[in-house]
């Protein structure tokens, strides 16, 4: 924001103390600094915020992000989001990371294979929304392509865990809306690995100034859903 302080000075004025200070220093709506981060980094790519992003991807490398997070966000987006809205943010994400030295590609952070990616990725399903998940991916082909594909390919990668994974998909689908049953549905999953209904409102809170009031109003009228359900 350092370069509207000339030109919109008192618009800048006070949105940084809003998102900067207010935000960050709610009582009882505060988050660790990776986790505030991340939260952030995901959100910016649901509600394709590419210049907001490339401002807030070093801060968030400097407060303790790893490179192998960053890619991680950015490459489980694309399930969320599809390639067309995250190839910008892949290109932002390679030019910070080289210019800061870090050579690419950054180490493999697959586990699965061709052969077991469906075996794995209803598996991981299962563990994030109950046993009855595990039969889910045979009532058809996107079915199946969910469970292989985004679960299989993405959920079970290293360099996030299970329920920073969930974390980030919640982002994503607040910040993208129109996208309530399934947010509701994610709501439940992060519930389900820990990431309780005051968690998530946390979250809400720390991205607001990202996505406005709507979208954040939006999202906690849907954890409240799952919290009910």
């Amino acid at each position: 924001m350092k370069r509207y302080r000339q030109t919109d000075p008192e618009f800048t004025e006070r949105f940084e103390h809003f998102a900067f200070q207010e935000v960050v220093q709610e009582p009882g709506q505060q988050l660790d600094e990776v986790t505030r981060h991340m939260a952030i980094l995901a959100t910016l790519l649901g509600c394709q915020g590419t210049d907001a992003y490339r401002c807030a991807l070093p801060y968030a490398l400097d407060a303790g992000i790893t490179p192998v997070m960053v890619k991680e966000i950015v490459y489980q987006a694309v399930d969320y989001l599809g390639l067309g809205r995250v190839l910008p943010f892949l290109d932002l994400t390679n030019q910070e990371l080289q210019e800061r030295g870090i050579t690419l590609p950054l180490p493999g952070q697959a586990t699965t294979t061709m052969d077991n990616r469906l075996e794995k990725g209803a598996q991981t399903q299962a563990e994030i929304f109950g046993p009855h998940m595990k039969e889910a991916w045979k009532q058809g082909h996107i079915n199946r392509w969910l469970a292989a594909n985004c679960f299989g390919d993405y959920y079970t990668r290293s360099g996030l865990t299970l329920k920073q994974r969930e974390l980030i998909t919640f982002c994503f689908l607040a910040a993208q809306g129109g996208c309530e049953p399934q947010l509701i549905a994610h709501a439940k999953g992060n519930m389900n690995l820990g990431n309780d209904k005051a968690f998530l409102l946390r979250v809400i809170s720390q991205c607001l100034p990202y996505i406005g009031y709507p979208r954040s109003l939006n999202a906690i009228t849907c954890v409240n859903k799952a919290a009910e359900q």
